[in-house]
């Protein structure tokens, strides 16, 4: 009897989420949103989980990314990156740009000393 030929591509698990950081070298933290109902209440309740993720593609924080599931590569890392679906629509560099230019030239962003806006103004004591 003849053996069949097994396909050479197994089945893997597959998440889509945003890279929260790319710190790392050719790690990149990825967070997964899901939508699960509570057990007694049966509101629809959003539950967030975090993979590390091996990125041999350069993806940035706020990217959108595919992973697959991997042998582990590393103590926390279980998962690679496929494909980069979206890029971030701005960077961090262009986001501190951007508040830079928004803020106006003579205004600075430290207080005053001794100023508090919780507090109001001390009376003068009565005589």
């Amino acid at each position: 009897m003849e053996q069949q030929a097994k396909p050479a591509t197994k089945h893997r698990n597959e998440q889509v989420g945003t890279v929260v950081s790319a710190k790392m070298q050719k790690s990149v933290v990825v967070s997964v949103e899901r939508m699960v109902r509570h057990a007694v209440y049966r509101k629809t309740i959003r539950r967030t989980s975090t993979f590390m993720a091996h990125d041999e593609k350069g993806a940035k924080k706020g990217d959108v990314v595919r992973i697959v599931e991997t042998r582990p590569l590393s103590k926390l890392k279980r998962w690679r990156v496929e494909e980069i679906v979206t890029r971030a629509a701005l960077g961090e560099a262009e986001l501190a740009a951007l508040e830079a230019s928004a803020q106006p030239a003579g205004v600075d962003k430290a207080k005053p000393k001794g100023a508090s806006p919780r507090r109001a103004p001390a009376a003068a004591p009565k005589v």
